[in-house]
């Protein structure tokens, strides 16, 4: 087994190699970007080395620089964990070159399925069923339209180098490919390097269903079962679960011995993901990932193995640990991709600082992956996946319980994300009741921008009481500061000849303003009269972001944090945001938009698509940005003229940031 290993990656994937290694006795070694100087991966390896600027051009997918950190680190292998250079050909050569083990399959295999083009023939060759599509050499707008229209429309545009949803667009009518093809391959060009792209048919209400198989040196080859990937968004999976719900056993044994073809089709070694889509009872080859999957963690809990020492101990040169009769489901496991992102806002990637981060307790049947802390920034230049959550249970309602109890557990604030989403598609009985497919999310808008919920009383007074306590503290310090911190006149209690004062708490959220009036009546202790007329007899205490409260003589614990943002307020209902409104501050001005358009969060601009005079109509692209590995159209808010250009191809850019003006039509 080797001593030492590299891990040329970042975040929760090569936080979750290290704990393997360092439970295997294996030394580890992580690499970080300027960006990454501080991170989580950085802090628990045994060894930390720079490697480069914040992106990842220049750090994580530089070759040169990860060899040099290989070697200068006295590291015997790299493990590449997932995205970046995990399946790129060339880096598996240069490993070899430089004498390091590449954790991994041979280069050949990673050529012989980067290509999805020619892995298609390749799997039409070795009897794997395929979806009937495009996947030649001529690139020329020209053919890939006309082969669109031979398959029938609807088709999916999809980048033949890369995975996770980038480059790919579905295409409903002829008058929509062009557009869907620049966007495709200018997508797949900034993901992969690598522009060209595949068409094939889009199935309706598919189901995402991929097999783990694993190899050795020595030519044994077994599949570890199935894993339902259907819930996803941008073409990208949030929800994963093992075994597929439904799946008959007849059907996963075929699926199983039509991954196993495949890899053997390609001589393959380590893990891999053999990816189908099903519909109608059939299933259909799609691709295969060379590499270990993020939502690997599903298929470990359901086998009991630990996948990544199965990867160590191949790339050692060992035989795989288990036959293929030695294998066995058992009982059922559900994971959660925590993303930083606004599901509200079309998934748009979100940054900022986490400033309090809860996670569920870990045990046998409650897992969670991550890659950040409390107190991280989530930056422009990486994924914005931020940690996983995996629960197992005896069957699929029982994990599925597990799942809904450990969600509500699950704190993150600071920066946008999608763990509403996440509860909600959990407690949505339509996922409970039926095999998901990749049109669930699209089924359902609702579970993206549900409507505001007034906040409940005890969310309120848990606000109030937070807002009141940063008022004494403040009042407190400036009592201990005066000239004579003893005298009756320096305290600032509220006190009056016929009573106490009232205070007035001013809170705004998305479903109004809420004035609370708070009356001191002891130490802590307050009489709150909320909007709607109710009062009641408040007190808490506070531990770090853990309220106490005590309403009307019964306890309640609720979460408060405060942002930069806002107030936030947690408790088993959901999450409440509240800005604090300073006592006379005039309402907010809520007029509508003034044709500036401005750069959602950081990124690039990597398209400029109007000029200055240009006429456009309202829904028209204007702007491309690429942020976190995804790329962000800008379009126009209404018909009109285009004003001032501001934005640049090329130029990195701040959330806010005015690109292009537009001028409304006049009646």
């Amino acid at each position: 087994m080797f001593d030492k290993i590299l891990i040329a990656n970042r975040g929760e994937i090569a936080c979750r190699i290290m704990r393997t290694a360092r439970r295997m006795g294996v030394k580890t070694v992580a690499v970080y970007s300027e960006a990454d100087r501080d991170a989580r991966h950085a802090a628990e390896a045994d060894q930390a080395i720079a490697i480069g600027p914040a992106p990842a051009r220049q750090s994580y997918l530089s070759i040169p620089a990860l060899i040099d950190a290989a070697k200068a680190s006295g590291a015997a292998a790299i493990h590449p964990g997932y995205g970046f250079l995990s399946e790129n050909a060339d880096f598996a050569e240069a490993c070899a070159e430089a004498g390091i083990v590449f954790i991994g399959p041979p280069a050949s295999a990673i050529r012989a399925m980067g290509s999805k083009a020619a892995a298609k023939a390749l799997m039409a060759a070795a009897g794997v069923p395929l979806v009937a599509g495009y996947h030649g050499e001529d690139q020329s707008e020209a053919r890939l339209a006309a082969a669109a229209s031979e398959i029938g429309y609807p088709v999916l545009i999809k980048a033949s180098a890369g995975g996770g949803g980038k480059g790919m667009r579905i295409v409903t009518t002829p008058g929509e490919f062009a557009a869907a093809l620049a966007g495709a391959k200018r997508e797949a060009a900034s993901a992969f390097g690598d522009d060209r792209v595949l068409v094939e048919k889009y199935l309706e209400r598919p189901r995402h269903i991929e097999i783990q198989v694993f190899a050795d040196q020595h030519g044994n080859c077994v599949h570890l079962f199935e894993r339902d990937c259907s819930i996803q968004r941008r073409h990208q999976k949030i929800i994963e679960e093992a075994p597929a719900f439904g799946l008959d056993a007849a059907t996963r044994a075929a699926m199983g011995e039509a991954a196993i073809r495949a890899a053997r089709a390609v001589d393959y070694v380590g893990a891999g993901t053999v990816e189908f889509i099903s519909a109608g009872g059939t299933f259909h080859f799609m691709e295969m990932n060379t590499r270990l999957q993020v939502e690997h963690p599903v298929t470990e809990m359901i086998t009991g193995l630990d996948l990544v020492e199965w990867q160590l101990r191949v790339a050692a040169g060992e035989r795989l640990p288990r036959r293929q009769d030695q294998l066995a489901i058992a009982g059922h496991a559900i994971e959660a991709r925590i993303y930083a992102e606004d599901p509200a806002r079309d998934f748009l990637p979100a940054t900022g600082i986490i400033r309090y981060l809860a996670e569920p307790a870990a045990s046998a049947a409650v897992r969670i992956d991550s890659g950040v802390r409390a107190g991280d920034r989530v930056g422009v230049h990486y994924d914005p996946m931020l940690a996983k959550l995996i629960v197992h249970g005896d069957d699929r309602a029982a994990a599925l319980a597990r799942l809904r109890a450990a969600l509500a557990e699950f704190v993150l604030i600071g920066v946008r994300n999608n763990l509403a989403l996440l509860r909600a598609i959990a407690a949505h009985p339509d996922f409970a009741a039926a095999a998901p497919d990749t049109g669930f999310i699209a089924r359902h808008p609702d579970l993206l921008a549900p409507p505001a919920a007034a906040a409940p009383p005890a969310v309120l007074a848990a606000a109030a009481l937070h807002v009141l306590a940063g008022r004494s503290a403040v009042l407190a310090r400036e009592t201990r500061a005066s000239a004579d911190p003893a005298s009756p006149w320096a305290a600032r209690d509220g006190w009056r000849l016929h009573g106490q004062a009232t205070e007035d708490v001013h809170l705004r959220a998305e479903d109004g303003d809420h004035r609370i009036a708070a009356l001191w009546q002891a130490e802590g202790a307050y009489r709150l009269t909320l909007p709607d007329g109710a009062a009641m007899e408040a007190r808490g205490h506070a531990d770090g972001a853990r309220w106490r409260l005590i309403l009307d003589g019964r306890q309640r614990g609720l979460t408060v944090v405060e942002t930069e943002e806002a107030l936030v307020v947690l408790d088993e209902t959901g999450e409440y945001r509240f800005r604090v409104v300073a006592p006379g501050a005039a309402a907010a001005d809520e007029g509508e938009g003034d044709g500036r358009i401005v750069a959602p969060i950081p990124g690039y601009v990597r398209g400029v698509l109007v000029a200055p005079e240009a006429p456009v109509a309202r829904g028209q692209a204007l702007v491309v940005m690429e942020a976190m590995k995804m790329e962000i159209t800008l379009t126009a808010p209404f018909a009109g003229r285009v004003g001032a250009v501001s934005a640049a191809i090329g130029a990195m850019v701040e959330e806010g940031q005015e690109l292009v003006v537009i001028t409304p039509d006049r009646p």
